[in-house]
């Protein structure tokens, strides 16, 4: 009998496996996505000092569009690369998050490009 993949279990693997080798640190932080079926969640983070410096989602009121999609990928790397520059950050280390760099996750990579990080 052949057993059944466990996606969400597989992208975890995926990710620690990249956490592994990905740190962020005060000079270069940490750009971490999370997508859920609804939403997408955004933070760049200082691994070292444990904190959250710049965070967005689709669940904020100023995003317009409110759904995991590529519209709201390009909203959302956008609004993160303005924040981030706000706050004196130009470049970050990417980390997926265990997905696939297509789609949404590579939409969202690019806009934030666009905006301004250096990654």
């Amino acid at each position: 009998m052949v057993k059944k993949t466990d996606r969400k279990m597989e992208r975890a693997r995926r990710h620690l496996r990249v956490r592994r080798k990905i740190s962020g640190t005060s000079e270069r932080p940490r750009l971490c996505v999370y997508r859920s079926n609804s939403n997408l969640y955004v933070q760049i983070i200082d691994d070292i000092a444990r904190n959250t410096l710049v965070s967005c989602s689709t669940l904020d009121k100023n995003v317009k569009t409110k759904h995991a999609n590529k519209e709201a990928a390009k909203e959302i790397g956008a609004m993160i690369a303005k924040k981030a520059l706000e706050k004196n950050i130009e470049t970050v280390v990417f980390d997926r998050g265990g997905y696939i760099y297509h789609g949404v996750i590579k939409e969202l990579a690019e806009a934030a490009r666009q905006g301004g990080l250096k990654f």
